[in-house]
């Protein structure tokens, strides 16, 4: 079951829910929309390695915008910091941005109960497009938890993206045993 308007305004105020800085105007039906932070990041290299750590090179978004090249993986960031609860959040895209040409994750759309922090985006695009900070780039939609959560993302001594950041972050991949 995926939450409405009134019930994630509910779960705001209980705490349940928090999204940093909160504008009611963006709450939608049953999502909310969340917009691009000032940090995009590449890939050092252009071959990945799924067991080495693979550094990034963070910039900052100029005023007047920044094109997407396709055939290259982008790392952004919301500008929404927030954490979930009691719900699981997913992270879409808005079909605004799709109708651009812009996907906002490869295969990471779903975070976790107890998930705290602002969303890495793994971007890539149709054709090049010019991108703003501050633009409308996703929506969150919660769905309930059927049951009791055993152990929340927030407190997994494994989990890989709990440190609190405003900049994208690579891929943890490294970290798993394979």
């Amino acid at each position: 079951m995926i939450l409405s308007d009134k019930i994630i305004l509910e779960e705001i105020e209980k705490g349940n829910i928090i999204i940093e800085p909160f504008q009611k105007d963006c709450l939608g039906t049953n999502s909310y929309d969340v917009h691009l932070g000032k940090y995009l990041a590449t890939y050092r290299n252009r071959v990945l390695d799924a067991k080495a750590h693979n550094e990034i090179d963070h910039f900052e978004i100029p005023k007047d915008g920044f094109v997407l090249q396709p055939n290259t993986l982008y790392l952004g960031v919301t500008l929404e910091y927030t954490e979930t609860h009691r719900h699981v959040p997913f992270l879409e895209g808005k079909s605004s941005t799709g109708r651009l040409g812009i996907d906002i994750h490869a295969t990471a759309g779903k975070g976790d109960v107890g998930f705290c922090n602002t969303w890495t985006l793994e971007i890539s695009c149709a054709q090049p497009v010019r991108i703003y900070a501050g633009m409308p780039i996703g929506q969150l939609i919660y769905f309930v938890v059927e049951g009791e959560v055993e152990t929340m993302y927030n407190t997994k001594a494994n989990a890989k993206y709990n440190n609190k950041t405003t900049k994208p972050v690579e891929s943890m991949m490294w970290k798993n045993t394979f």
